[in-house]
Formats: C-alpha cells, structure tokens, sequence
C-alpha cells in the first residue's frame, strides 16, 4: 500500500523551521508581530551596510518575522548597487529603485505599499534615527495606538533647520488636526492595516503623516536618542521644509482659502469703516478729505489684500491641475525581488 504524499510546507512553515535551525528566533519574538522596516534612500551608500547591520539583531529580538524595504530615491552615488549586494546577502533585505527622486515621503510611500508584514516602521538611512530605540516604540503599540513616533530628545541640526522644522510642524498640525503634530518625526511605527485608507491616494504631493490621520486618531510620541549624522550632509534644506510645509497646508487643508476669507471681511470692513471717517469729515468740516498719501496708503491695502487671495486661490488651481493631469506619484524602475 503506497503512502499518502507528504505536502509541501508553507513559506510561514519553512521560514519558522529556519529561524529555529538558526537560533535567530527567541520565546519572546516567537509571540511579537511582523515587521516591515521601509528606509528611503538617497545617497546613502557608505551609512547603509551599518544600517543592516544594527537593525539585525534588534529584528531577531523584537519580532517574528521581518523585512527591509530599502527605496532608492534617485540617488546619484553607488547607493543601489550597495542596496543590490545587501539584498543578495540578505534574504530579508529588498531594494526599490524609483525612476528618479521624488521625494522622502513618496518613496515612503512606494515602501510602505509594498509591506507585507503586521507592523511597518519607518526611519530615515543616516542612522540618527538609531535602530536598537525601536522596540520601545513597539511596546506604545500594544497599549493601544494605531501609531507611535519615536520624537527626539534632542534635535542634531543647525538654528535656522530646527526654527524651519519648528514652521513645518506647526503648518502639520494645522492639517492633521492632532497635537501629536508637534512632535512628530520620520522615525514612526504603525498598524499597516491603516495605509488601506489611503490606498487610492495617487497626488503627486504626499504627506505620510497627514494621510496617517485618514486612519486613525490614536496617535502618541515617546522621546528617543538622536544621534549625529555619520556622513553626508542633510538634504532637507530650510527651503525645501518650508516649501513641504506649504504643500501640506495647501494640499491638505482649506486653512489658506479660510485665512483668505477672514483677510478679505477684516477689509471689507475696514473700507467701510474708512468710507465712514471720509463722509463724517466732509459733513463736519464740509470739504472732501484731503491728502493723496491716504489715498495711495488705502489702494496699496486693498490691491494688496486681493493679490494675496489670488495667489492662495491659484495654489489650489495649480493642484487641481496636477492631479487633473494624472502625475504620478512614484515610477518603480527596477527591485530585487519579484512583484
């Protein structure tokens, strides 16, 4: 009598019998969620393999399974050929090239599309954000939140970053609508049940944070080390954070468009009041007001106070136009594993 055939096992099988041949999985990590580690990358080439290396063991300790989506952003230095050769030394390392850069929060989100794990971490190649902080942002998950940010204690940047950061997190909290805004950072952990509320999302201008909030509201921070960059120099300039800042509150808020209403009745009511002054001193004094300096001052106000809510108004147009012209958000060029 010939004997039943024996089945093939699963990938979750075969990759739990290997984890404990290897003694890389512990009682402790056995019972913790799966993770996905994404990392955008741009010009990162000599931070990366120390960035594998830390994260290592943190992974064996904290989690079941997990993985390492590196995103090359367009960089312009060896960085994808070293994510090619980590990849083919490490299994659970998978590299994206994108077309060309984008942006940190659009290949974020490219990585955090192609998670395949329960839980997603984020955090930026240079290894200020040190990875051996990250199981303390796992266990805020299990008390309850949706997403947690490791905020740092203290900031590695210059005067006139930290007063553009300070800009951008004031215009994020105005478009979040969440006090957490305040402390938010690139290196965050969260639920990847929550990237299904904006998985139609295709603008060309992302906030990650902004459409975290179309998920959830249980957000929290919890101070962690900030280390000094080991190399390079930061790539988020003062300029380029208030013009992320603007996007966010154009793109994600009607706050402009209220400002501009408000702007335009505080006039409304000004020229009324200046109409007032002007009839009251021709009926007192019986002759019409003079000085053309008065005049020039009030058509200076006015003209002024117009153009403002035009340009507010031709922002708005000019996002409409983009995603009108179906601009995508990120173009994959090439990865290291199969789609």
């Amino acid at each position: 009598m010939l004997s039943e055939p024996i089945s093939e096992p699963t990938a979750a099988v075969r990759q739990s019998r290997k984890a404990t041949e290897t003694g890389s999985m512990d009682t402790k990590a056995s019972t913790a969620p799966s993770t996905s580690v994404v990392v955008p990358v741009y010009n990162s080439e000599s931070t990366l393999p120390a960035l594998i290396e830390r994260l290592k063991p943190v992974l064996d300790s904290a989690t079941r399974l997990y993985e390492v989506i590196l995103v090359n952003d367009g960089s312009s230095d060896r960085s994808w050929e070293v994510i090619e050769r980590l990849s083919a030394q490490n299994g659970w390392v998978r590299g994206i090239k994108l077309m060309r850069n984008y942006g940190q929060h659009n290949a974020l989100l490219c990585g955090i599309r192609a998670a395949r794990y329960e839980i997603i971490a984020t955090m930026d190649d240079d290894l200020q954000h040190p990875p051996e902080e990250l199981p303390k942002l796992f266990a805020q998950l299990d008390r309850g939140f949706d997403v947690v940010y490791g905020a740092p204690q203290q900031q590695q940047h210059g005067v006139w970053r930290d007063i553009a950061s300070t800009f951008t997190k004031w215009a994020l909290q105005g478009s979040m609508g969440a006090e957490t805004a305040r402390m938010v950072s690139a290196f965050r952990v969260f639920h990847c049940h929550l990237r299904q509320a904006f998985d139609d999302y295709h603008s060309p201008f992302v906030s990650i944070d902004v459409l975290l909030t179309w998920g959830t509201k249980r957000f929290t921070a919890l101070p962690v080390r900030h280390d000094p960059r080991l190399a390079g120099i930061s790539h988020y300039t003062v300029r380029k954070l208030i013009i992320h800042a603007m996007n966010m509150v154009t793109g994600f808020s009607t706050l402009p468009l209220q400002i501009a209403s408000l702007l335009g009745f505080f006039c409304t009511l000004f020229g009324v009041g200046i109409l007032a002054f002007v009839v009251g001193s021709y009926m007192i004094r019986g002759t019409n007001f003079p000085g053309f300096t008065f005049l020039a001052s009030i058509v200076a106000i006015f003209s002024g106070a117009q153009l403002f809510t035009l340009g507010i108004i031709g922002e708005y147009l000019a996002r409409m136009h983009f995603r009108m012209m179906e601009r995508p958000t990120y173009a994959i060029h090439t990865t290291t594993f199969q789609r």
